[in-house]
């Protein structure tokens, strides 16, 4: 009886999952269709046949050659900005007490609960006062901005566990707050690193909005996620080539997942037994 509940959980499962990773399966298989079979068997995971000129039409008419550049620098820069951020603020917050450390963590925890949409206003303000739109940096610092609690309580909570001993003797050694900071918890951080990287990576590689306003002046400075308009035009929609692009857009996502993928889990492992 236990053997059969099991077998029926597996198979309920098997059945959510693909049900879940299916529009995922769909556009990676609508990538490889013509317009015409999409339209006419567009349920179907199995193209008739392999189009590549999807791929070459996404990448070369679509300019997606230069917005992958723009993509790769965004996100790179996005993620040394935070990680050195959030790893500073989550140290200072789990290794120390001062006045005022529940306020700023109350603070912290409540801008959790402000939608995006209500801080793009400030954040267009801000931008454009330092004389910073329709430029890739302007565009960096808005997607480096915010609180990011959620790494900041994740590098507070692992760095809260580690033994006050090493702390002690680097000091004894001469370290200062800096280098004890950089030569010993940083290193020791590496599955929180590693995490933070994955979850920055893909929301910086996927932000739409706020590129999208920053730059409405300068098409050329636009990423991925924002440079798929280029293929919907006024009166005809390339939906063969936005699968394409999509897929395309998806696949570095993939990759940085499956090289940081050990780091993740040990990183949230580590995160929720502290």
């Amino acid at each position: 009886m236990r053997m059969w509940r099991k077998s029926l959980f597996h198979v309920v499962m098997a059945v959510f999952s693909f049900i879940w990773i299916y529009p995922f399966l769909w556009m990676v298989s609508a990538s490889f269709k013509t317009q015409s079979e999409f339209f006419s068997n567009g349920l179907s995971l199995l193209p008739e046949s392999l189009q590549m000129d999807n791929f070459i039409r996404a990448w070369k008419e679509a300019n997606f050659e230069h917005y992958f550049v723009n993509s790769v620098i965004l996100s790179i820069s996005t993620i040394l900005i935070v990680l050195a951020a959030t790893a500073t603020c989550g140290y200072v917050l789990g290794r120390y007490s001062f006045r005022g450390k529940k306020i700023i963590m109350g603070l912290l925890i409540a801008s959790m609960f402000v939608p995006m949409e209500f801080a793009i206003i400030p954040i267009y303000d801000l931008i454009k006062g330092l004389g910073l739109m329709n430029s890739l940096f302007g565009v960096i610092l808005a997607e480096a901005g915010g609180a990011h609690i959620i790494f900041i309580l994740l590098f507070a909570t692992f760095f809260r566990q580690i033994p006050k001993e090493l702390e002690e003797a680097s000091i004894v050694d001469g370290c200062g707050f800096l280098k004890t900071f950089v030569t010993i918890m940083v290193p020791l951080s590496k599955p929180i690193v590693g995490s933070v990287t994955i979850m920055q990576f893909i929301w910086s590689w996927n932000s739409f909005m706020v590129p999208l306003i920053l730059t409405l002046s300068k098409p050329e400075l636009r990423p991925l996620a924002v440079g798929l308009y280029a293929l919907r035009g006024e009166n005809v929609v390339d939906w063969t080539g936005i699968a394409a692009g999509g897929t395309i857009a998806l696949l570095p996502i993939i990759i940085v997942f499956l090289f940081l993928q050990r780091y993740f889990v040990d990183g949230i492992a580590g995160a929720v037994k502290g």
